[in-house]
């Protein structure tokens, strides 16, 4: 596994319940700024097998960016249960809920 994937995979297990980053904002902090669309894809590709809080991840304007009407859903859902408010459109208010501690956050 590439560095770059490994520190993506630890931001994001480590992104506590009731709070939220973008995919641009994980992107910086594993130290490429410019690859959030890389982001996306590490979220696709190992989510179940890494056990990865998809959930917690939105896009740079706070919003729920999947387009499938299932999975958005179950997004919108999860947050909810996290005790996110997420409106109608899947918009989250990032100034409230969003995380920026990772420095906090102990190495394993």
């Amino acid at each position: 596994m590439k560095p770059f994937t490994a520190e993506v995979i630890y931001i994001i297990k480590n992104i506590p319940a009731g709070k939220v980053m973008t995919y641009g904002q994980i992107a910086r902090a594993a130290g490429s700024p410019r690859a959030a669309r890389q982001v996306v894809r590490i979220l696709h590709s190992m989510s179940r097998k890494h056990s990865l809080p998809w959930h917690r991840v939105l896009n740079a304007k706070g919003r729920i960016a999947i387009k499938d009407s299932e999975t958005w859903m179950e997004q919108k859902l999860r947050l909810e249960d996290e005790g996110i408010a997420v409106s109608t459109t899947g918009h989250v208010n990032l100034e409230m809920y969003q995380f920026f501690n990772m420095t906090d956050v102990e190495r394993m």
